[in-house]
C-alpha cells in the first residue's frame, strides 16, 4: 500500500499500516491523525470552546434543536461510558430490564451486578433480537422495573437491534429507555424526534471515525437534573461532569486533549460527507459488497440478511479441516487487512467490520485477499459445518 494525498476521499493507510476491519478502533483519515500533532491546554479557552462545539454538534446529530438534550463527554472506553450512564441514570433503588443478544448486553448485566443495581434479563442468544412484544410482556409482568437498557448494534454477532419498537414498548408501559449505541451512532438513525429515549452513549472511535480515548452521553436534560447522588463512582458520575461543564466549561479531570482535537476533525469530515444518512449509506454499501463477495467464496453469515448491521458481520468458520482461523488471520494481515476473531460461545466464527475510512473498492480487495488466503491454506470449500447451520436454524426458530 502506498501513501495517498490527504485530500483524497478515502486515503489508504500509510505504508505498512493495515486496514482495521473491526468495530473500532478503526482506520482513520490522515487529517484526523494530523489533528493530534498540536498540544492543547485543558483549561485554556480554546479547548473549552472546542468542548462546547463538540457537545453542540453531537446533540444536533441526535436530532435535538430545542435544548431538551445535553451532551456530556467523559474519558475512557465504551464500557466506562455504559457504566457511567447506568450508574447515573438509574437510581440506586431502580430496577433494569437488560435486553441481551450477545456479549455487550451481558456486559451491561454484569455492570449492574457489580454496581449493586437490581436487574432482570432477557437473553436472546446470538441469533435473534429482542422484540417489542417481549419487552412489553416483561414490563407488564414486573412493575418494579424502572428502566430498560438496549444495545443498538450488538457487535459480538453483528446484529442491528430494533430500538424503535423497543422504545415504543418501553414508553407505552411508562418506563424509561437507555441505549448503548456505541457502534451505531453517527451512521444509524437515532433521532430523538423519532425514537424516544432518556439517554444514549457512544464513543469517539466508532462511526464518527475518531480515535479512542473518550465517549459521550446524550441525555434528556430534565432526566439528568434529577440524578444527583445516584452514581456509585466519583469519576464515572455523569451528573457531576455535566454540572462542572455547565459551570466552568471544563472537564472535571484531565481530558484527552489530542483525542478531542482529532474528533473535531472527524466531525467536520462526517458533516462534509453528508452526515448520518451518507455515512450509513457508505457503510451499508461496504457491507453488501463484502457479504456478496464472501458468500461467492462459500462463506455463510451467522445472521439472516434482515438483521445484518452496516457495522460488522459475523461469518461461520469453514468446516474444511485445513481452515485454521489464526493462520487465516495472519495471512489476511500480511495482505493488509486486520479482521476480528469471533465472540460467540456456540460456534466457531470470525468477524469483518465495514466501518472506518473505507469504501466498496476496499471491500472488493478484502474479498480478493480472503480468496487468496483460502487457496494458500489449501481450503477447498469455505462452507460452514452442517451442525452450525442446524444450530442457527434451531435457535432462530
Amino acid at each position: 500500500m502506498s501513501d495517498a494525498p490527504s485530500d483524497a476521499p478515502f486515503p489508504a493507510p500509510k505504508m505498512g499500516e493495515p486496514y482495521l476491519l473491526t468495530p473500532g478502533p478503526l482506520t482513520t483519515d490522515i487529517r484526523v491523525k494530523e489533528a493530534m500533532l498540536r498540544d492543547w491546554g485543558s483549561w485554556d479557552s480554546e479547548f473549552r470552546a472546542m468542548t462546547k462545539s463538540l457537545c453542540d454538534q453531537l446533540v444536533a446529530l441526535a436530532g435535538d434543536s430545542t435544548g431538551e438534550f445535553v451532551c456530556v463527554p467523559m474519558q475512557g472506553s465504551g464500557s466506562y461510558l455504559v457504566e457511567a450512564m447506568l450508574g447515573t441514570l438509574v437510581p440506586r433503588d431502580g430496577k433494569v430490564l437488560v435486553l441481551a443478544n450477545g456479549a455487550y448486553g451481558l456486559r451491561a448485566a454484569e455492570t449492574l451486578r457489580v454496581m449493586g443495581r437490581t436487574y432482570t434479563l432477557i437473553d436472546k442468544g446470538d441469533y435473534m433480537p429482542p422484540r417489542g412484544d417481549e419487552v412489553a410482556a416483561a414490563l407488564a409482568a414486573d412493575p418494579a422495573i424502572s428502566h430498560v437498557i438496549a444495545i443498538h448494534c450488538e457487535t459480538s454477532s453483528g446484529i442491528l437491534n430494533p430500538v424503535a419498537e423497543i422504545a415504543e414498548a418501553t414508553y407505552a408501559a411508562g418506563r424509561k429507555l437507555l441505549i448503548d449505541s456505541m457502534s451505531a451512532f453517527g451512521a444509524v438513525d437515532l433521532d430523538v424526534r423519532r425514537i424516544r429515549y432518556e439517554a444514549m452513549v457512544s464513543s469517539a472511535n466508532k462511526c464518527i471515525e475518531g480515535v479512542p480515548g473518550f465517549g459521550f452521553v446524550i441525555a434528556r436534560k430534565s432526566e439528568l437534573e434529577g440524578c444527583k447522588g445516584n452514581s456509585h463512582s466519583l469519576a464515572l458520575d455523569v451528573y457531576s461532569q455535566w454540572v462542572n461543564m455547565v459551570k466552568s466549561g471544563q472537564w472535571r479531570y484531565t481530558p484527552p486533549t489530542h483525542v478531542v482535537a482529532a474528533f473535531m476533525e472527524a466531525l467536520r469530515i462526517h458533516a462534509a460527507e453528508g452526515g448520518v444518512p451518507a455515512r450509513g449509506a457508505r457503510y451499508t454499501k461496504n457491507r453488501d459488497v463484502m457479504v456478496a463477495g464472501m458468500r461467492s467464496l462459500g462463506f455463510e453469515t451467522l445472521l439472516a440478511d434482515r438483521w445484518l448491521s452496516p457495522i460488522i458481520v459475523t461469518f461461520f468458520c469453514p468446516a474444511d479441516p485445513k481452515f485454521v482461523f489464526t493462520t487465516f488471520y495472519d495471512l489476511m494481515k500480511a495482505k493488509g487487512f486486520i479482521i476480528y476473531p469471533g465472540k460467540l460461545t456456540v460456534v466457531e466464527s470470525f468477524r469483518i467490520g465495514v466501518i472506518g475510512r473505507m469504501d466498496e473498492h476496499v471491500m472488493r480487495r478484502v474479498v480478493a485477499a480472503a480468496k487468496e488466503c483460502l487457496e494458500e491454506m489449501g481450503v477447498a470449500s469455505a462452507a460452514p459445518p452442517a451442525a452450525a447451520l442446524a444450530e442457527r436454524a434451531k435457535l432462530a426458530a
